[in-house]
């Protein structure tokens, strides 16, 4: 059967399921029940077909409702196979990490010799993702996308960021003191802390003593790349179990919070590009007409593959093409990709603040404004790595008290607010290309 007689079969069993809408039928009709798995099985043959992970997670969250909703004593039990997928996820997160914040800080360490191209890219990337982040944080608290789920979750013991405690215990929490101990107890801010100082420390050391270690970094931010996509292929039956065991204990209407946080998401990416990108593109007098043509193809690929590094190459090539010389675009593009992820930085921040909302847990500004700084540097050096903002948002969330189980239902959805976020990484990456030679003033 080619795949697309399934879509259409699929969406003809959709279109079936919304008659108990106008009260044509009960929604737990035996026939609808068994047009609804018909739609599993058609579902899981184009999965099948298609061979792509994307696909199997969207059926899996399909069939996941669809068993919660006819078979809840079943689903209930289905926690397990998600707590699986959840462990697995955790230990990849401080050797991840680790490594990239390593790579990326030591990597750059010829920032000295660049001198002020150097600096000025770096203010300009950390100003702006601050700003992306407080959007995102300011969207979710407005929308409260979250509010109501009220999920079930194991209790998590209360870290001291999320008390009211005194301001000296809070910036004591922040540093380590053992790396072992903050790994072992899934403390990310330490992590990251251990790891900047690490970073800047191999940076400093002469290039004998620094090349090996930068080669096991590297080498290190590889493997956890390649076991991330390993644990991935788990991903599917961690969805399917989530959202079975979500639906099979709440009900069908924690569908409508997840369309919430997705039109949440698109509406603050949106607001993001018209309020903080289109007026620096204005102050910079970068014609936007013309550079919204120029980066149309690499924005686009970013968008339909999900991922900015498939659409680095194409982005380079446009910006010379705009004017930026080749010197800046090769310094600054990569240099964006690490430290310049304006859509994944203020998804992260969003998601984190669901996550809490789900959980019916009321998180203090003080611990909103501590996660968000938390985020500005964990999401670094993620760009090209397929769910690895999942890994950051588990490894936040775990950090500051947060249960993690309101996160699976959210990978149901991470394909569609991927393809957004993406995009606005690689629109970010291309304007700070431009800012940075029009500041230099070599833009042709």
């Amino acid at each position: 059967m080619k795949r697309f007689s399934i879509l259409i079969l699929v969406i003809v069993c959709l279109l079936l399921q919304t008659l108990p809408a106008f009260d044509f039928i009960a929604a737990q009709h035996p026939l609808l029940l068994i047009v609804r798995w018909i739609t599993v099985i058609l579902l899981f043959i184009y999965a099948y077909r298609s061979k792509s992970l994307t696909s199997w997670i969207l059926v899996a969250m399909v069939a996941g409702v669809a068993l919660g909703f006819d078979f809840p004593a079943i689903a209930v039990h289905m926690k397990v196979f998600s707590q699986i997928f959840l462990r697995l996820i955790k230990t990849i997160i401080a050797p991840l990490i680790f490594a990239t914040l390593v790579v990326g800080i030591a990597g750059h360490s010829n920032m000295k010799q660049l001198g002020r191209m150097g600096w000025k890219s770096m203010l300009y990337f950390e100003v702006v993702t601050i700003i992306a982040l407080f959007i995102g944080v300011a969207a979710i608290n407005i929308s409260k996308a979250g509010v109501g789920l009220n999920m079930v979750y194991e209790k998590v013991v209360d870290l001291p960021v999320t008390k009211a405690r005194g301001l000296t215990e809070i910036i004591l929490h922040i540093f380590p003191e053992n790396i072992a101990k903050s790994i072992v107890e899934g403390e990310v801010l330490q992590v990251v802390i251990f790891s900047v100082i690490f970073g800047l420390a191999l940076a400093m050391v002469p290039e004998k003593h620094k090349a090996p270690f930068m080669s096991f970094a590297e080498s290190l931010a590889e493997v956890m790349f390649k076991f991330t996509n390993i644990v991935m292929y788990l991903a599917p039956l961690g969805v399917a179990a989530a959202m079975a065991f979500t639906v099979g204990h709440m009900g069908i209407g924690v569908l409508v919070n997840l369309l919430k946080l997705l039109a949440t998401l698109y509406v603050a990416l949106f607001f993001f590009i018209l309020a903080v990108l289109v007026p620096i593109a204005l102050a910079f007098k970068i014609s936007i007409v013309k550079f919204a043509k120029a980066i149309a193809e690499p924005v686009s690929i970013a968008f339909a593959t999900t991922s900015s590094e498939a659409a680095l190459p194409k982005a380079m090539t446009v910006m010379e093409k705009f004017g930026v010389p080749r010197k800046i675009v090769a310094f600054v593009m990569p240099m964006g990709y690490s430290f310049n992820l304006d859509g994944t930085t203020l998804y992260l921040s969003l998601a984190s603040v669901f996550v809490a909302q789900a959980a019916g847990i009321d998180m203090t500004w003080e611990a909103q404004l501590m996660m968000v700084f938390t985020l500005m540097i964990t999401s670094k050096g993620v760009a090209g790595v397929p769910r690895a903002s999942l890994v950051i948002l588990m490894g936040t969330a775990a950090s500051f008290g947060l249960p993690v189980e309101p996160i699976f239902i959210i990978i149901g959805i991470d394909e569609l607010m991927d393809m957004a976020r993406t995009s606005v990484n690689v629109i970010g990456n291309c304007l700070a290309t431009a800012v940075i030679a029009k500041w230099e003033g070599e833009l042709e």
